[in-house]
Order: structure tokens, then sequence, then C-alpha cells
């Protein structure tokens, strides 16, 4: 069994001064590769590794059907001339101990939901400096594995950049680990599909580049999902990574678009109540600050930061 698999005219190549990193290019990459050969044991197919760029910038816009896409979705550019992809990844996995140091090692961007303006500055600036970054248009894993409705921030990103913006598709990945299901070390002849796409045209309007992003990533889709049943056979009927619009139990779009409006809503509650609760805590600091003075002061202002470490 062959981990990496590519067409036969397609020559491998690496040697990109990002490979010489020494956390992510000669310590996570080796890594990652190690454990998709000898741990998760996967058959990885990847068609057009060519499209992306061995030299400059490119925005690359992956699907999001699994937890260990943001690894997959970098082995095309690793395989064409050792590129990185620098992703944009949600704040909070930045602010566990040991993942957050990984992220920031491999100098991912990280992403406040609730103010992106930061990171999309960010974005541009790595791109000009003529960096490949990685984005979930799709913002969180889709349930139904279907390319759902896109956010407008890689089109923006890319056109700011003078960047292309390449669409890359995974179909398998959420056999390994996706939302609602537990993670599965050494899924039983797990194979995956990946196509990248030729560039999409970016222009000054958003919305229109946007709909083109979509729908040429829901046809690289459905190539990839006929490429996986050429080569390996139907889908099971009935299985939870299956969609429902291929006989499986994953919900249907629309049903999984109902469900992450839910999930937004919550998320979106849950902020406003940590941030009146911080409000209130730091009230409360500052009014107990002024009151004292010299050691005591010393060792209010001590406690005050162990239980801020601790509610984080």
């Amino acid at each position: 069994m062959k981990t990496f698999n590519f067409p036969p005219d397609f020559t491998p190549t690496f040697g990109h001064p990002e490979s010489k990193e020494w956390v992510y290019g000669r310590t996570v990459v080796p890594l990652a590769k190690f454990w998709m050969k000898y741990v998760q044991r996967l058959e990885v197919f990847i068609e057009h590794a060519e499209r992306i760029p061995t030299e400059g910038p490119a925005m690359i816009a992956v699907n999001h059907t699994g937890y260990w896409d943001f690894v997959y979705g970098g082995i095309p550019a690793h395989f064409h001339g050792g590129r990185l992809v620098r992703y944009m990844a949600k704040k909070e996995i930045f602010d566990t101990p040991v993942a957050g140091q990984i992220m920031r090692g491999c100098r991912h961007i990280p992403v406040d939901r609730a103010a992106g303006a930061e990171s999309a500055r960010e974005a541009v600036r790595r791109l000009k400096a003529g960096e490949l970054v990685g984005i979930f248009p799709e913002a969180t894993i889709s349930r139904s594995f279907e390319i759902k409705e896109l956010r407008e921030g890689a089109a923006r990103i890319a056109h700011e950049a003078n960047a292309p913006l390449i669409p890359l598709i995974l179909w398998g990945s959420q056999r390994v680990w996706t939302k609602g299901h537990k993670s599965v070390w050494r899924p039983k002849d797990a194979k995956i599909v990946m196509y990248v796409g030729e560039p999409v045209e970016v222009t000054a309007d958003a919305t229109a580049t946007t709909e083109r992003l979509h729908t040429a990533m829901k046809e690289l889709l459905e190539t990839a999902r006929a490429t996986y049943v050429e080569r390996f056979g139907e889908m099971p009927k009935g299985e939870y990574w299956v969609p429902a619009s291929m006989g499986g139990t994953a919900p249907t779009l629309e049903d999984a678009t109902v469900q992450d409006r839910r999930d937004a809503e919550n998320r979106k509650k849950k902020r406003t109540e940590d941030n009146a609760r911080r409000a209130v805590e730091e009230a409360k600091n500052r009014a107990e600050l002024e009151k004292a003075s010299g050691v005591k002061k010393l060792l209010i202002q001590a406690k005050q930061r162990l239980r801020s470490m601790r509610n984080k």
C-alpha cells in the first residue's frame, strides 16, 4: 500500500526555503506524514498538485469535512515544491497550551470570529510576502459533507493581495474524524481523494467571486466523489460518513444549515454571557485593588492573575 499517490505524469518536487523551517517544515510535516502512513494507514490520491504555485502567493480555499483537513490540505503544496500552507484558524486553538504553541510555531493565522478584520489584514500581508494561505470558506465543518454557503473573506483577501484563489477539495477525510463522531485512529480501508482546481477569477466584486468559487468547489467535489466510486466502488449505504444524497445517514444540506445556525446563535449567546461576566469580574477586581495598598495589593494582583489563568 502506497500512502501518497499521484498521476503517472506528476513528479514530486521539494526544496523551497519554507521546507527548512524548523517547527513546520522539519518537524510537523515529517511527523504528519509518518502518522498518516503508519498510524492512520491512509491511501491518499492527489490530482493536479501542479496547480499549486512553487513560488509566490496563493489563497487556497479548502472544503471542510473533518478535523484533520488542515493537515491533509497541505499535502499538494508539500509535494509540489516543498511549500507550506499557513492556515487561517479560529483563535481558540491558539489559546490551548500544546496546540497553540504548534500553531504559532507554524505561523498559522488566528481568527477571532467576533472580530476578524485583523486576521484578514494579516492574511493579506502574508500573501503579499509570497506565502501560501489556506482558508476554509465554509467557516465550520460541513455536517452534510456537501459544499455549504461560503463566506466572502477568501475573495476579499485574494483581491486585496492580488493573489490567485485556488479551490482544493478533499473527499474521505470525514472517515477519520468529523463533527459529532469519535476520532478513528486507524480507519479501515480509508481512502482520501484530493483535487486541486484551476484558479478562480478574482474581481473587486467579492460576491461574484465567491459564487464562482462555490460553483468550482461543488464541481470539484462531484469529480472527487466520482473518482472515489470509480476506483473503490460504490459508497456503502447507511454510513454516517456518506452524504444523504448518496444513501448515507449524514444530514441533508438543509438540515445541517439549520443546525449550523442554531450553533451560531448559541455561540453568540455564550460570547455575550462571557463578556458580561468578564466585565463584572474586572470591575470587582478594580474595586478590590483600589482599596488595597503595599504588600496586600501585590498579593491581590497575583491572586487575580491566577484566577484569570484558570478561567481561560
